[in-house]
């Protein structure tokens, strides 16, 4: 029981110390470059592989 008790605690300092830097850095968590509700939109300053191929493939269907 002790080591839960433990565990339990570490895990919800790493959870706490992620939200301050979010709040403070003012910041979205941001998912992979291809993840995400709306798959036109990446925030990525390099597109990545899986983006890359996914916008390929965009402009194949649209020409």
């Amino acid at each position: 029981m002790t080591y839960f008790l433990i565990t339990f605690v570490v895990m919800l300092v790493v959870i706490v110390i992620m939200a301050i830097g979010v709040i403070f850095g003012r910041h979205a968590i941001k998912g992979s470059c291809g993840g995400g509700k709306d798959k036109a939109e990446c925030i990525c300053v390099e597109k990545c592989d899986k983006r890359k191929k996914l916008d390929a493939e965009a402009q194949l269907n649209q020409g």
